[in-house]
């Protein structure tokens, strides 16, 4: 498979503040991604830099083997739709579909009318007087109707409702499954989004922290339930990420898969094994990384 994007060594710093710490990775072809993490984890940033929305401190980014900033070549093949974006004043969700189609090549004008009617947004009303779950569905739209090689939505649909994210979801895989693109999804939401993503990308504190296939993750880490003492025994010289205990009742979940000699042994000592779903792994690695990292990082000159 083909990369899209190829980031190196890319840093960004905001006086005292370092969004990205010399981080590295690239972005397949036609893949759904989960660019997850806490907020100020760098995640916004990095988009930005990505739909050259904003500048790189040092490093080196190529989106179709190109420079993005000033390239529209390169913008025009990209969509960047996010839960802050800006419009004029006098805009109303109308003009907003317009300015997308002249803008992006492979935009289709059916489907977004279709999702209009499915959002049942109301398009001649001015987007300031819009509400946040209609303002969010402007965005959704205009992220799935211009069908953009590369596609980044940074947490525009946290403004809808349960029922109308679950209608973003399904369409999103209907369309990426009838033409094939890139997508990266930012999502605190995320055991909603696990089921869409084929790749994660974890950042913590401006460092990837995490760069790994879904199915990949699916057994990585169980939780181990049961007597304290027995489940200390157990998970002596593994991996542990987090325990918490109640009474003389202790979970601890650990980093790798189970053999069949290790269920015999929790079999043996009755102790209970659950799997960790893709949130409480990410909550768990990143709470440690948080944990284990400097407080005060000095920041190169």
């Amino acid at each position: 498979m083909s990369s899209v994007i190829e980031v190196q060594n890319l840093t960004k710093r905001y006086r005292e503040t370092t969004a990205l710490d010399d981080v590295s990775f690239t972005i397949e072809k036609d893949t759904i991604y989960g660019l997850l993490g806490r907020n100020g984890a760098g995640k916004t940033t990095a988009m930005s830099i990505l739909t050259a929305q904003n500048f790189a401190t040092s490093g080196q980014v190529r989106v179709f083997g190109a420079t993005p900033f000033e390239n529209p070549s390169v913008l025009s093949r990209m969509c960047f739709v996010r839960e802050s974006q800006k419009y004029p004043d006098d805009a109303t969700g109308r003009h907003a579909l317009r300015m997308a189609r002249l803008f992006f090549p492979r935009w289709d004008d059916d489907f977004a009318t279709q999702l209009i009617e499915e959002f049942a947004l109301p398009v001649d009303r001015r987007i300031k007087k819009l509400s946040r779950g209609q303002l969010s569905a402007v965005g959704v739209i205009i992220g799935l109707a211009s069908r953009a090689e590369i596609t980044f939505f940074d947490e525009p649909y946290l403004g809808l409702d349960a029922v109308a994210r679950q209608l973003f979801y399904d369409r999103l895989l209907q369309d990426y499954a009838d033409h094939p693109r890139t997508v990266v999804l930012s999502s605190h939401l995320i055991d909603e989004v696990a089921p869409l993503l084929e790749r994660v990308l974890v950042i913590e504190q401006g460092q990837i922290l995490l760069d790994e296939d879904t199915d990949a993750l699916r057994g990585r880490a169980a939780a181990v339930v049961g007597d304290s003492a027995a489940v200390e025994g157990f998970v002596a010289g593994r991996e542990v990420i987090y325990t918490e205990s109640l009474g003389r009742v202790t979970s601890a979940t650990v980093l790798g898969g189970l053999s069949e000699q290790d269920r015999q042994r929790l079999v043996a000592a009755d102790l209970d094994v659950a799997p960790v779903s893709l949130q409480q792994l990410v909550v768990r690695l990143t709470r440690r990384a948080a944990e284990s990292a400097p407080k005060h990082k000095e920041l190169v000159p």
